[in-house]
């Protein structure tokens, strides 16, 4: 038998258009040339446009001819370089935390502090499209997991109200810019609930870092919620263009995590050109504080396009706009044909989404021009509609 299973596997996937493959690009960002043609990159998380920003690839050649190509270890053996306590420190200012600590990735930092925080015996409240890296490390943490109606703050009281006498930490887990909807946490509200309930409260901020709030830190900043939030997660790898995520929180929560948290402890540190790129990556957001702006300005023009159209584009409030389509195999039929006329919007699925809810996830990033969207926006209408 050993490997018999796998192919009726593959065979489902595909007769549902969930088929998966991995297409390699010639780059990464909103503009890409392929065979000769311009193409038009609507996939990328390279929101501020700055994987090529000149700066910030020299802080990473600085820190690659400085420390050389890795790390050689894990944190807490030799694998601590003067570079990572430089941006750690310097994400903790940026985000208004006392303490910061960066992990190897997002996933990775979502897998090591949830469990952390909560365990067996207490309770973890979690919208229902929190991203399945929370979802994973819930599980990984053993604690009871409570979901409830996404944004919907009336039904996260309704559940903290459900187990408000039971034992054991509470710990409340949401995104602040959702990522496959678009969409705005009511991080206030919530926030509020979390005050009221005596519950920890963490906030997945991996696409609103760089994207909204004082110098992109952020909606938890914009909002003035850093009392009120126990750890504001975050990535290096969207706005800031490269790899890596990190924990903003106390001290004592940070000392914490150097003492439990496994995907921090059994895992060698990031390489040093990728914290340089991420240092690089912040000094351009505190030269150029309106970025996120002009960004966030892009993507409701582009919005209003397609409103225009009556295309469904959610609640969309920020640089990621779904497009709604429903069927899977139409969703990659009208991805496929718009990368026939020079435009990548990639169709996502389930079960990364809903089922029935199939769509073209659309990100607007800053090497997109006006012109650029308005040409995007017409032939997304024509395929859609035809």
């Amino acid at each position: 038998m050993r490997e018999d299973w796998i192919q009726s596997i593959l065979d489902e996937a595909k007769s549902r258009g969930l088929e998966r493959t991995a297409r390699a690009y010639p780059d990464a960002g909103g503009k890409l040339i392929i065979d000769g043609r311009e193409v038009l990159n609507f996939s990328s998380n390279d929101y501020l446009d700055l994987a090529h920003h000149p700066h910030v690839i020299e802080r990473a050649r600085e820190a690659l001819e400085q420390y050389g190509v890795g790390a050689g270890s894990s944190r807490l053996v030799t694998g601590t370089l003067p570079i990572h306590e430089e941006l750690e420190a310097r994400l903790a200012r940026e985000k208004g935390f006392p303490s910061a600590l960066v992990f190897g990735t997002g996933y990775m930092t979502n897998a090591g502090v949830i469990p952390v925080l909560a365990g067996r015996g207490d309770l973890i409240f979690a919208d229902k499209l929190v991203h399945a890296s929370m979802i994973d490390a819930c599980r990984l943490s053993e604690a009871k997991l409570v979901r409830f109606a996404h944004n919907d703050a009336a039904a996260l009281e309704a559940r903290l109200e459900q187990y408000a006498g039971a034992e054991g930490r509470k710990l409340i887990i949401t995104e602040s810019v959702f990522s496959m909807d678009g969409d705005l946490a009511p991080l206030k509200e919530i926030a509020a609930l979390a005050d009221r309930y005596d519950a920890m409260l963490m906030i997945d901020e991996a696409h609103s870092t760089g994207t909204f709030g004082p110098n992109g830190a952020g909606l938890i900043r914009e909002y003035g919620l850093e009392t009120s939030v126990t750890v504001s997660m975050g990535t290096l790898s969207k706005a800031l263009a490269g790899f890596g995520g990190f924990a903003a929180c106390s001290e004592n929560l940070r000392s914490l995590l150097v003492h439990s948290a496994r995907a921090f402890i059994y895992t060698t540190a990031p390489p040093p050109a990728v914290v340089g790129a991420a240092l690089g990556a912040l000094d351009v957001l505190d030269a150029s504080p309106n970025l996120g702006n002009i960004l966030q300005a892009n993507a409701d023009y582009f919005r209003s396009l397609l409103h225009d159209a009556e295309l469904d584009t959610l609640q969309s409030r920020s640089q990621i706009i779904p497009i709604v389509i429903g069927d899977n195999e139409k969703a990659v039929a009208i991805s496929q044909k718009l990368r026939e006329r020079g435009i990548i919007a990639a169709a996502i699925r389930p079960p990364t989404v809903p089922a029935g809810s199939a769509r073209l996830r659309i990100s607007i990033t800053l090497a997109h021009h006006v012109d650029d969207l308005e040409r995007a926006a017409k032939s997304i209408i024509s395929a859609v509609r035809n």
